[in-house]
């Protein structure tokens, strides 16, 4: 019996809320790591961003499995990890758990992130309803980021990192019962004709220019989310700021970005969705340009935050359903972690780069132009990605 898709995208939604929420709140733990263990901030930096790039890394592979044999065990088995992940960072050491922690926590994701769960709900959905289903599941993950900033915050204020951190592993584990809400065949799931080879998908997109566009372009994405996530309480602390501030502004983050990802799957199936891309990451471009030559004070931060937050994950169905729209949806999974994985490479610089600078310049200034450069890069590649299916893709979209 097919599950009805309401189901598909609430638990895809609530896995996400929990994997992406929590994993958005890990910046606050910088600071207070940091001092209590005597180390630069590049030794958090390095972990998260070492978490950055095993999740991409092991996206594409994650979601090869689950296109073959379905999302449900993937999801559950990266639950496992991303649990321990956050356990082993509170482990005694010198910094080498904040790499182990930061490996386990990536390894999760790449089961319980964007390309597994995204490509659950893109075989489930109908064509003409893929990208605002899509848009509601990666809603969740801003729905996460309002609830888990204040939860984390609390917490952290409540029992120290330590405790807080194993407080927080224990609430991942809600999203193994979860799991089964994604779960069975993704044949049974699709409604697509004959399935090609996963040898001939890899073929079709790697061999088509626009996919590499995409995947450039996506690393911008990443960039920016895991530096502003990671670092932006450290940064707002060494101008004087009261933590509040930060998981405010974090929070503030979450809230619009529920609107931005529900209205950027919406537009996009409306309109060109590579030219909303192009319009996206130009607008971030501006948005980090003001926010360095306007005066830095609490109004501002709120403003950044909630400018930021509208597009901060609307990339996501975007992307997401370009992929299904020019590939289809047979292989979307493990075709999306292939995009996705620029999306990491990029959230890896985006974290350790910028905690490497800082402890070498003492600022953060040089990452912020950097980032406002990139917006405006990727904007110009999304710009001639072809939108039309193509080969097995296109026969695929006519089924």
């Amino acid at each position: 019996m097919t599950r009805p898709l309401w189901i598909s995208v609430f638990c895809a939604g609530a896995i996400m809320a929990l994997s992406l929420g929590f994993r958005q709140s890990l910046g606050l733990f910088l600071t207070p790591i940091s001092l209590d263990l005597g180390l630069g901030r590049g030794s958090f930096a390095l972990g998260m961003g070492l978490m950055n790039l095993v999740w991409g890394a092991l996206s594409p592979f994650a979601g090869a499995i689950a296109d073959r044999y379905g999302a449900g065990r993937v999801a559950a088995l990266g639950g496992l990890c991303y649990a321990g992940g956050l356990a082993a960072l509170t482990l005694s050491g010198q910094g080498g758990q904040l790499l182990m922690g930061g490996l386990l926590i990536g390894a999760g994701l790449s089961g319980v992130g964007f390309s597994v769960i995204l490509g659950t709900v893109g075989r489930a959905a109908p064509p003409e309803r893929r990208s605002r289903a899509l848009g509601l599941a990666a809603m969740g993950g801003s729905i996460g980021q309002f609830a888990a900033l204040p939860y984390s915050h609390l917490i952290l204020d409540l029992v120290g990192w330590q405790t807080g951190l194993m407080v927080i592993a224990a609430t991942c584990l809600l999203m193994l019962p979860l799991s089964m809400g994604i779960a069975g065949s993704p044949r049974a799931m699709s409604e697509e004709g004959p399935r090609q080879s996963l040898r001939g998908a890899l073929a079709e997109a790697c061999g088509d220019r626009s996919f590499w566009l995409l995947n450039t372009g996506f690393f911008v994405c990443g960039f920016h989310l895991a530096f502003v996530a990671i670092h932006l309480p450290a940064y707002l602390a060494d101008f004087g700021f009261a933590p509040w501030l930060a998981v405010t502004g974090l929070t503030i983050v979450g809230i619009f970005n529920m609107i931005g990802s529900y209205g950027c799957g919406h537009l996009g199936e409306r309109y060109s969705k590579k030219n909303l891309l192009s319009l996206l990451y130009l607008a971030r471009a501006l948005i980090f340009m003001a926010f360095l030559v306007v005066p830095l004070s609490e109004t501002t931060v709120i403003l950044f935050s909630a400018a930021m937050g509208l597009l901060w994950l609307g990339t996501v169905p975007l992307t997401s359903g370009l992929v299904a729209q020019i590939y289809g949806t047979s292989y979307l999974s493990m075709l999306f972690g292939l995009v996705f994985l620029g999306h990491q490479f990029g959230g890896f610089l985006g974290a350790w780069l910028a905690g490497y600078i800082y402890d070498l310049l003492g600022s953060y200034d040089l990452i912020w132009w950097a980032s406002a450069a990139l917006g405006l890069i990727s904007a110009l590649l999304h710009w001639p990605i072809s939108e039309r299916p193509i080969g097995r893709g296109e026969e695929l979209a006519a089924a």
